[in-house]
This record gives C-alpha cells, sequence and structure tokens, in this order.
C-alpha cells in the first residue's frame, strides 16, 4: 500500500510539472513568432545602415581629431573610428534573465569562455559588458578562473528590447573605449535562424578594419553633406553602434524564446513518458497486491474448512 501511494504522488508530481511546462511552451510559442517577425523586419535596415556608412566613410577624407565638444562621448567620431593596437577587448555579452530555455546561456558562457581564452593566448586583456542575469552568474563564478574583468551589467533590461536600451549600452562601451579602458567592441549574441535552431556568434564593431570592396567611392561621389561632415558623422556613428547592438538584442531574444519553446517541449513529452511508465508499475503493483489478497483469502478459507 505504501508504495502505491509513493507511485501515485509521484505521478501527480509529474502531472503538475507537465502543466507548468506546457503552458511555458505555449508563451514562448506564443511570443517566438512575434520576435521572428521583428527580426526579420529589422534586418535590412541594419544591413542598410552598415552598408551606407561603410560607403559614406569610403567617400569622405581620412578622419582626424578635432577639437570639437560632443555632447556625449559616442558622439565623439574622431576618437571611435581611429585605428589602435588592441590591448584590452571589450566585449558585450547578451544572455537571459531567465532560466529553462535548454542549453541557450551555458552555449553563450561556454563560447565567451572560449573566446577569452584565445584573446589571453595573444596576450590580450578582456573586459566585459553583460545584459541578462544568466550570463552575470556564470560569468562572475568564472572571472577568477579566466582572468577578465567585468565592467558593467545590465540586469533590468526588459523582454522586449528597446533602441534606447541598445544606445544606453553603447554609449557606456564608447565611453570605456575613449577613456581607453578598452581598444575593441565585440558583441557575442546568438543568430536566430528558425524555430528549431540558432548559433552563437561573435560580431565585431570597432575598430573598423576594412571597407568592403563594393562601398565604390563614386557611389557618394557627388553627395552633399548638411550642414557639414562632422555634424553628419557624430550622428551616424552612434545610431551605427546602437543598431547593432539593437539587432543583437533582437536576434538574442528570438533564439532565447525558441530554445525554451523546444525545451520545453521535450520536458512535456519526457513527462508523458515518465508518466506512462509509472502508470504501468502503479498498475502493475496494484494488481499484485490484488492477486496477494486473493491468495491469502482462499488459503485462510481453506485453512477453516480443513
Amino acid at each position: 500500500m505504501a508504495n502505491l501511494k509513493k507511485i501515485k504522488t509521484r505521478i501527480n508530481s509529474i502531472i503538475s510539472t507537465q502543466k507548468i511546462t506546457r503552458a511555458m511552451k505555449m508563451v514562448a510559442s506564443a511570443k517566438v513568432k512575434k520576435f521572428e517577425n521583428k527580426v526579420k523586419a529589422s534586418r535590412p535596415f541594419t544591413y542598410e545602415l552598415e552598408k551606407v556608412f561603410y560607403r559614406l566613410l569610403h567617400s569622405i577624407p581620412e578622419v582626424e581629431a578635432a577639437e570639437t565638444h560632443f555632447k556625449e562621448p559616442i558622439n565623439n567620431y574622431p576618437v571611435l573610428l581611429q585605428e589602435r593596437e588592441i590591448k584590452t577587448v571589450g566585449m558585450l555579452i547578451i544572455t537571459s534573465n531567465k532560466g529553462l530555455s535548454g542549453a541557450f546561456n551555458a552555449n553563450l558562457v561556454r563560447y565567451t569562455l572560449k573566446t577569452i581564452k584565445e584573446y589571453h593566448d595573444q596576450n590580450k586583456k578582456c573586459e566585459l559588458f553583460i545584459i541578462g542575469q544568466k550570463g552575470f552568474n556564470a560569468l562572475k563564478r568564472a572571472a577568477d578562473e579566466y582572468d577578465f574583468k567585468i565592467t558593467q551589467t545590465y540586469l533590468n533590461f526588459s523582454e522586449n528590447p528597446t533602441s534606447s536600451q541598445a544606445r544606453l549600452a553603447a554609449s557606456d562601451m564608447a565611453r570605456a573605449f575613449i577613456n581607453g579602458n578598452i581598444d575593441s567592441m565585440e558583441i557575442i549574441t546568438t543568430r536566430f535562424r528558425n524555430m528549431m535552431s540558432y548559433s552563437v556568434e561573435k560580431w565585431d564593431i570597432l575598430p573598423l578594419d576594412e571597407i568592403e570592396e563594393d562601398y565604390t567611392k563614386e557611389e557618394f561621389s557627388d553627395m552633399e553633406i548638411e550642414p557639414n561632415i562632422s555634424a553628419m558623422l557624430s550622428e551616424i556613428v552612434p545610431l551605427f553602434i546602437s543598431s547593432i547592438i539593437f539587432q543583437a538584442m533582437l536576434e538574442s531574444i528570438a533564439s532565447e524564446l525558441a530554445s525554451r519553446m523546444t525545451a520545453m517541449s521535450a520536458a512535456c513529452n519526457n513527462a508523458e513518458e515518465m508518466i506512462q511508465k509509472l502508470t504501468v508499475d502503479y498498475n502493475k503493483a496494484r494488481q499484485a497486491m490484488i492477486t496477494q489478497e486473493i491468495t491469502e483469502i482462499v488459503g485462510g478459507s481453506t485453512a477453516i474448512n480443513k
């Protein structure tokens, strides 16, 4: 009887868990389609902005440092666009605030630590800017072992990324770049492929190593810039950096939701299999108990009749 009660309790517990995982799957399924549309809608804008930015740099004279006063560090394009030796790498790591999304955060953390190790082998230091509680928790534990610094964290960003959030992260990285704390800007994020897959990638932002060959000078040879090149660059450079970060955040959210939907679907299937197996075990144990009771009754009846 005790064994039957134990099995029944476990079945009820798994059924309750299955209800939760099924609900989380349904929520993730509803959200992932919305963010898939957002990702696909924003990709053309980000691509075209990057293309125009590179073509524009190819069409203007070499940018030199100026004594112009800028409102924010991210507007200081002469310093942001200058070439420099990379001694310290600034990395923006985009993870999630919630778990139960399969190996999503683990893959990002693993890729980050692998990248940090590769930079250490090149005698380069790393400073991290981390979006997401899960990434911060995991990387904080590994900071001493892998010898890197966590410069800034963003643990209160909403599940629905905004351009202002991307601008905040871009401004913090630009400030560190201009102050000389970091010599490059990179993003480690996930690229959304489809409902079933994503890939962990590293996106380079600064410094600008090469201008694409097809971004020709002739395309902008007759372009007139108002009021001047300086005013234009002080606006387009922040937009360029922020838009890449915003795109990375959108890709990350879509990948996280897809990973959670897949993980919760697998959890529901596993729960169903466990319930079926435990139900069979319960029925077998119940049948054995009934058989034993019948045997005891027949044995007792036979002993009385004798």
